[in-house]
């Protein structure tokens, strides 16, 4: 079976190569992106193997198919780049739902620390030698109410380590879950009350800009906002404008609206033309990293891992539990309960 590897890191080649051999799979691994400049590079392998930031819109798909692509392999957990629907019929459509949730849910708190003990503020200072402590004032997270919008697997963790601190828990999700140790509220009640709002939910049409210029009326001043999901879960204009306006005292983020073109790369020597992105990383009260909260060493073994083994259950004609079924109208709730294939 061979596989074209699409936004290869160095990072990611080790585990490939590793669970690869040992199940009979070539990796050809490209730098660049897949997308419809790119889809020619496919021609003669079995499948693609992409992430976040790959183009696999309907004129990929479509070119894809031409190409005698049968499976696309994405090894991660959103899916919103890829048009499953076209998918249908022509490409199954394999992801790695939880490679390590653990990961993504302590950098998140990584990120709040930081933020509101000034930890990145210090570390420059003292590198300079200025041991000044003007300025580096933070607050305690113990007593502070954590509103966490979306309670997967991420964000049961992340309220897991919250409650260890000694915050008070609210969450909202569409699908509540039944064994909660948690209170779930309306989601304007988390706006209301919440000190910090963190997300840990899937872009989807009705999550598309969940906080917007009309969410900014609705939340507690002084917020400080978490993002570590989907960057366009968050209007980024809307975000400045908060900050702006000191509606939101703080913002952490990992992901960010527009960056297919910037994250992942090295453009420290270039004119960053992003002028949102820009005017964010200019705030003092903004910490953006790129994309970097699944980073870590189990996550990536775990991501490798389980994109093989969904290629192999292909390759075999078996039915892959992390098959994305978009015949069913509801992907999430799969009328064949994920025990045949798609199509």
């Amino acid at each position: 079976m061979k596989i074209a590897f699409f936004d290869a890191k160095d990072y990611d080649i080790p585990a490939f190569e590793r669970y690869g051999k040992e199940n009979g799979i070539e990796f050809k691994y490209y730098e660049t992106k897949l997308g419809a400049d790119t889809v020619g590079l496919a021609r003669g392998f079995d499948g693609v193997c992409v992430f976040v930031n790959d183009d696999v819109s309907a004129p990929v798909v479509d070119g894809l198919f031409e190409e005698g692509v049968k499976y696309i392999a994405l090894r991660c957990a959103g899916y919103n780049n890829v048009d499953v629907k076209r998918c249908f019929g022509k490409i199954h459509v394999v992801r790695v739902p939880a490679y390590s949730p653990y990961a993504v849910a302590e950098h998140t708190m990584a990120m709040l620390l930081t933020s509101v003990r000034r930890i990145h503020k210090a570390y420059n200072r003292t590198r300079e030698f200025n041991f000044s402590l003007n300025g580096l004032t933070g607050f305690d997270l113990h007593g502070k109410t954590v509103g966490v919008i979306g309670t997967g697997k991420i964000g049961s963790i992340f309220i897991d380590i919250c409650k260890g601190f000694g915050m008070n828990v609210l969450a909202y999700d569409k699908f509540p879950r039944q064994d909660a140790a948690f209170p779930y509220v309306p989601l304007d009640e988390i706006f209301a009350k919440s000190d910090v709002i963190s997300l840990h939910l899937p872009l989807f049409e009705d999550t598309y800009h969940l906080i917007n210029h009309d969410t900014l009326k609705k939340l507690k001043k002084g917020v400080i906002l978490l993002n570590t999901s989907r960057g366009a879960l968050i209007d980024a204009e809307a975000l400045l404008e908060g900050i702006k306006q000191r509606i939101i005292g703080a913002a952490c983020l990992d992901v960010y609206e527009e960056e297919s073109e910037l994250f992942f790369e090295d453009y420290s020597g270039h004119i960053i033309e992003d002028d949102t992105l820009a005017r964010l990383l200019s705030m003092p009260n903004v910490i953006v990293t790129s994309h970097q909260a699944f980073l870590t060493e189990e996550a990536l073994a775990n991501i490798a891992e389980t994109t093989v083994q969904n290629l192999v259950l292909c390759r075999e004609g078996k039915a892959c539990p992390n098959e994305l079924c978009y015949d069913c109208g509801n992907m999430e709730n799969c009328k064949k309960k994920r025990k045949e294939r798609c199509f």
